[in-house]
């Protein structure tokens, strides 16, 4: 039982800094914005350059401590 709140504590850490970060997905400089007329093209060339790095290093993380 003393599992739970360190479960849901860190549950709720893990949403706010998820929350934190995706405030600036899609916003990041490098991102390709072009408007012309009434037609938009957005292209996240640097938010998933960033998210791949990220995730590549959870997993290796998670790698290592199995």
């Amino acid at each position: 039982m003393t599992e739970l709140p360190k479960m849901l504590m860190a549950m709720g850490a893990l949403l706010l800094v998820i929350g934190f970060v995706l405030q600036f997905i899609g916003k990041l400089p490098g991102d390709i914005l072009i408007k012309k007329g009434n037609t938009t093209f957005y292209f996240p060339i640097v938010t998933s350059i960033v998210i791949s790095v990220v995730l590549s290093l959870i997993f290796f993380i998670i790698g290592k401590i199995k």
